[in-house]
């Protein structure tokens, strides 16, 4: 399975960037999943919904299916979270898996890094960063994008993993 990052601090633009790749990249005719880490807790499920309710009653998962989506839900209750190489495994084959966040994990990527938020640039440290797409000009040992130049990420990236 082809895989790549999109990382960077909290508002560095990395769920932006992964919006217009994906669209971008399935708008040339490959297929594209996402996976994203979240620091925090989080639902896709809805109080009251037959299965929140499921959930709450102590079911360790829940499938909900219609003829539009499927949503399989996990609940953890204390057990360590997944590594990255477990929740891949879980993925229909696809062209392409992009990856936003998972900053310690050794897939390339690359980060977004906007000037305005005052953070370190990780690049400097992290050679699993393949490149940086920046709203300020950078002086790196690899290539920098405009964090805006959607087609030229995309470019690299589908180069990147030869597609």
């Amino acid at each position: 399975m082809r895989i790549y990052g999109v990382t960077g601090w909290k508002n560095a633009g990395k769920t932006g960037l992964m919006e217009r790749l994906v669209a971008e990249i399935t708008g040339r005719g490959f297929t594209v999943s996402t996976v994203k880490h979240a620091h925090h807790s989080f639902d896709v499920d809805h109080r009251g919904r037959d299965s929140y309710r499921h959930r709450e009653a102590g079911a360790q998962e829940v499938l909900l299916a219609s003829k539009y989506r499927v949503a399989h839900m996990q609940e953890l209750r204390g057990a360590p979270e997944p590594p990255l190489a477990d929740l891949l495994g879980r993925l229909s084959p696809v062209d392409l898996v992009l990856i936003e966040g998972y900053k310690r994990e050794r897939h390339p990527k690359v980060e977004a890094f906007r000037a305005e938020p005052g953070n370190p640039l990780i690049a400097a440290q992290d050679e699993t960063i393949r490149a940086v797409a920046s709203d300020t000009p950078l002086e790196l040992d690899r290539p920098v994008f405009d964090l805006n130049d959607t087609r030229a990420i995309a470019d690299f990236i589908l180069g990147e993993v030869g597609l």
